[in-house]
């Protein structure tokens, strides 16, 4: 049996894809109305990692955390997967785009977020790894304007493409930011880099560039994690991005993670289903999706999880059993 690993060097040898002495595992979930204070956030993210010991840590606020100071509002609806409802949309019309200038990262809900990092930092110190939930600019602008964005965005593109700057800025400076609390790096969520939305053409416009200019906001840091959310997305777009770990839908959408071993050099993420499984599913058929997704991997270069977050009413066996599931038998 290898001898034991730290978190952090369980995680650096499956990006290099070297033998750990097991395979590495995270869930995570998002904390309705608890992610409206830092404290709140990170006393909930505290007691989940505490609880059941996962290998890292995803800080995951609510989304409108990084538009809030545009004047985006949310309302919670008791939603299953813990996601707030969207009122009113800041972008009404083309001009609105020109409008938008980055944000104070230490300001409003950023800074509630900012907050939850450094308590988080300061209880795990070097113990437990995290990172920060980054909605790279097209997400970000698709919750401001809504149903909108893909319209103007090829109707107005120049007036899209100012609002996109704006939003990338204030990224970057909140990445910069939260270099002071200790987070390892960032979860950058790419909702657009599907082929259900946009062409492979319009995302290497309007969303790679702004993508890598915030990958490299990072320099310092140790842990990118890339998310591709939804259906039919742009694999092969985000494969040679400067990344440790790449997370999308595998058990739901292409490529399965057997195709994407041989299509990227990055770990993968992924193997359980988030609904079926982690859900409505029992500890046995987590452990099946666990064994069949180390089978797909030959356990390298692989972290078990999710395709997407965690719904906020699984049941803790199953959270429990996800876990155990890569505990050497």
């Amino acid at each position: 049996m290898a001898k034991p690993m730290s978190k952090r060097a369980r995680l650096e040898a499956t990006f290099a894809g070297v033998e750990t002495d097991r395979p590495a595992v995270a869930l995570w979930r998002h904390w309705p109305i608890d992610d409206l204070r830092g404290d709140e956030l990170a006393r909930a993210t505290i007691t989940f990692q505490k609880t059941y010991d996962y290998d890292f840590i995803k800080v995951t606020p609510n989304s409108n955390y990084c538009v809030a100071g545009y004047g985006a509002e949310t309302s919670w609806r008791g939603n299953e997967e813990g996601t707030y409802q969207w009122g009113r949309r800041v972008i009404q019309e083309p001009e609105d785009w020109m409008k938008l200038k980055p944000l104070e990262p230490r300001a409003g809900l950023q800074g509630e977020v900012l907050e939850a990092n450094r308590l988080i930092g300061k209880e795990f110190v070097d113990e437990v790894p995290f990172i920060q939930t980054i909605f790279n600019p097209l997400s970000q602008a698709k919750n401001l304007a809504g149903g909108r964005l893909i319209a103007d965005l090829r109707q107005h593109p120049d007036a899209v493409k100012a609002g996109l700057a704006a939003i990338t800025e204030s990224i970057v400076r909140f990445i910069d930011a939260l270099k002071s609390t200790g987070a390892a790096g960032i979860f950058l969520a790419m909702q657009h880099a599907s082929y259900d939305l946009l062409t492979e053409a319009e995302y290497r416009e309007f969303g790679r560039p702004l993508d890598l200019q915030i990958l490299q906001a990072t320099e310092g840091m140790w842990f990118r994690l890339i998310h591709l959310h939804g259906t039919n997305v742009m694999f092969d777009m985000a494969a040679d991005y400067p990344a440790e770990l790449i997370n999308w839908h595998d058990t739901e959408t292409p490529p399965t993670l057997a195709e994407a071993m041989a299509r990227t050099d990055k770990a993968l993420c992924g193997g359980l289903r988030q609904w079926e499984t982690m859900l409505r599913g029992t500890p046995e058929s987590i452990q099946a999706e666990a064994d069949a997704a180390l089978v797909a991997t030959g356990g390298k270069r692989f972290v078990l999880g999710t395709g997407c977050v965690t719904p906020i009413t699984t049941p803790t066996a199953n959270l429990v059993a996800a876990r155990r599931a890569v505990e050497p038998r």
